[in-house]
């Protein structure tokens, strides 16, 4: 054995050591500023006589069609695999390959991840190990760390076993930087480093029908046998690069915000951003405090919504710190708001207990139908996003830069943002909009962006081009019952799962947080906490009963991605525009993110119930 891995002598069991150090002190930062002008942080009075009537509909759809088909990424690939590279971390640490067999092998260290260790360590399931492709935990916290970044949620709800680590965020929306260190946190808390083979990424996932195992290859030589393979990779960890004729020509510093290189000096020098989405949005006001010159190209205006910053009370220290459950408890009021904006806002009397309700109900005459319900909901977002066009054009001085900032799409059609500095950081004479409208940039050289005819000549180029949504890379290497993969499967019949968690002819396979999972809001939080909860208790009920493994009906798959895509058809209207969350317009229905409310907890529940979607073996001699 190696000093990276050792055997426990009270369990028997292989422990690591291979959390990697930190590449650099440089890599720090902040998120969300509070801010004290009143100006910037409320929304202006709705414009009279604002209706989503057929000429405003008929904006939104030209707006959304000279788009459609403009967004075209690419794979890390070849010349531009090195934007994957992890600038986080040392160099990794050193171990043999193992070749051993463990009880549950869970792919990822995220959110996910550090909870599930944290529920099947208190059921008894003490053989569980994780394979992490960075060099420490915090998924999404740990492959962005851009300046500024923060979460859209306030962190009380957000940050997952508050009360059991005994830790209060310092702000309501907390910085991305301390996030990462609440996963740290919580990773040394309950033993999870010990758990953990960092910087190993899984290449292939294999059931074995005559042994009952799953053998999972890495690219550090491993070829690991598992009863239960658990895939906790997240929705949003696989970077994408717009595709631009002439990107490798560019003889600057380039990288993607998922790889924010803290080497490289920003003071003063000329800075291109390609991307104004959720990242940008936050980055933006922070790269305009060093650089000279900051140049934002951008092919679609965000909703920025305020954000209103606060830090967190002293008496609300002190009150939780006496109080509970008093996360949970927040938490478990948050997944009851059903709108986006109202969950964002996040009323603090209402999330505190101190109001029953977050908004006063209203009663109509007769029951809504469907389809009444959806008008109501788009006209609602029509009048939130004219609050949201006003501001801009409230705050933005110049008027040809406030047109191209004024966003025409459903609220949370695309991911609504929020923030107080990112328009006035527009009014800043060193600071230009360059609107790429409607196909984005087309061209680099090797002195800059070309567009317009004018090439902007820049020092560092920053890709806020994002991620791939819920598309990683581990589905297109599991392979089940008849050395069939999951990618041809899904390609094939598409994308059905049951639950979101269990593919047909892949037993004892768990996937958290991918297509089609429900039991969440719009606090992801709450799915993962609830993915986690169903898989112990599966596992649990196997354990106690002699089950060795489980796998779900063809019929019962059928009907749940069935069921999944006239969930996904019936709500399209508030999503009727080009964003990730529909594959820019191209994703069947039902394939992706699952909308139907709290439909899901009601068929886990019946599922629990029953056991009837389910298929159990025996364990053999």
């Amino acid at each position: 054995m190696s000093a990276a891995i050792r055997i426990d002598p009270a369990s028997g069991q292989k422990v690591f050591n291979t959390r990697a150090a930190k590449a650099t002190e440089r890599i720090a930062g902040k998120g969300y500023s509070v801010i004290a002008d009143e100006r910037l942080t409320t929304l202006p009075e709705l414009p009279p006589g604002a209706r989503f009537d057929a000429e405003e509909q008929a904006k939104y759809r030209a707006f959304d069609e000279v788009r459609r088909g403009a967004a075209d990424y690419m794979p890390m690939e070849g010349r531009f695999a090195k934007y994957l590279d992890d600038v986080y971390s040392a160099d990794p640490i050193p171990r043999e390959a193992l070749t051993d067999e463990c009880d549950v092998l869970v792919v990822g260290a995220g959110f996910a991840a550090l909870l599930l260790w944290h529920k099947l360590r208190k059921a008894g399931f003490t053989d569980v190990r994780f394979c992490e492709k960075g060099g420490d935990v915090g998924g999404t916290w740990y492959w962005n760390r851009y300046p500024g970044i923060a979460c859209d949620v306030e962190s009380y709800s957000y940050l997952p076993l508050l009360e059991e680590t005994g830790y209060v965020p310092r702000m309501k929306f907390a910085s991305g930087f301390e996030i990462l260190e609440h996963c740290q946190r919580l990773a040394e808390q309950f033993g999870f480093y010990e758990r953990c083979l960092f910087h190993t990424t899984v290449d292939g996932t294999t059931w074995d029908e005559e042994a009952q195992r799953w053998t999972v290859t890495t690219d550090r030589g491993d070829a690991m046998r598992a009863r239960v393979v658990i895939l906790a990779n997240g929705v949003l960890t696989t970077p994408k690069l717009a595709r631009i004729k002439g990107m490798e020509l560019f003889e600057g510093e380039a990288f993607h915000t998922s790889r924010w290189d803290y080497t490289v000096d920003l003071a003063g020098k000329r800075v291109g951003i390609i991307g104004t989405g959720a990242t940008a949005v936050q980055a933006i006001p922070e790269l305009a405090k060093v650089v000279g010159e900051l140049y934002v190209f951008q092919r679609t205006p965000s909703s920025v919504d305020v954000r209103d910053q606060r830090e967190t009370t002293e008496e609300e220290r002190s009150t939780w710190a006496n109080e509970p459950g008093w996360a949970r408890a927040r938490r478990a009021r948050f997944a009851k708001i059903s709108a986006g904006r109202t969950a964002m806002k996040a009323n603090d009397d209402y999330l505190a207990g101190k109001i029953t309700d977050f908004k006063e109900r209203k009663s109509h005459a007769r029951p809504l139908t469907p389809e009444e319900m959806i008008e109501k909901q788009l006209d609602t977002n029509f009048r939130i996003m004219e609050q949201i066009r006003a501001r801009v054009d409230a705050i933005v001085k110049d008027p040809e830069t406030a047109r191209a900032l004024k966003p025409y799409y459903p609220y949370g059609c695309k991911r609504p943002t929020f923030h107080d500095e990112y328009l006035p950081t527009f009014n800043l004479p060193h600071v230009h909009l360059v609107d790429t409208a409607p196909s984005g940039v087309k061209e680099i050289t090797a002195r800059g962006v070309v567009h317009g005819g004018r090439e902007y000549v820049l020092d560092v180029l920053v890709y806020a081009t994002g991620f791939e949504w819920m598309a990683t890379s581990t589905f297109n290497r599991v392979t089940g019952r008849g050395g069939r993969s999951l990618t041809d499967k899904w390609r094939q019949e598409g994308t059905r799962t049951f639950l979101g968690l269990h593919v047909h002819d892949f037993p004892n396979l768990f996937i958290v947080g991918g297509p089609q999972g429900g039991g969440g809001s719009f606090n992801f939080t709450d799915a993962i906490e609830a993915h986690g909860d169903y898989v112990v208790w599966l596992l649990a009920m196997m354990r106690d009963n002699g089950h060795a493994v489980v796998d779900v009906g063809e019929e019962p798959e059928a009907e749940y991605a069935r069921h999944c895509r006239e969930a996904d058809i019936a709500t399209a209207p508030l999503r009727n525009c080009v964003s990730y969350y529909n594959g820019h317009g191209a994703a069947e229905p039902g394939s992706l993110a699952y909308y139907g409310g709290g439909r899901w907890h009601r068929l886990r529940a019946e599922a629990q119930g029953t056991l009837a979607p389910y298929v159990f073996d025996p364990p053999r001699a």
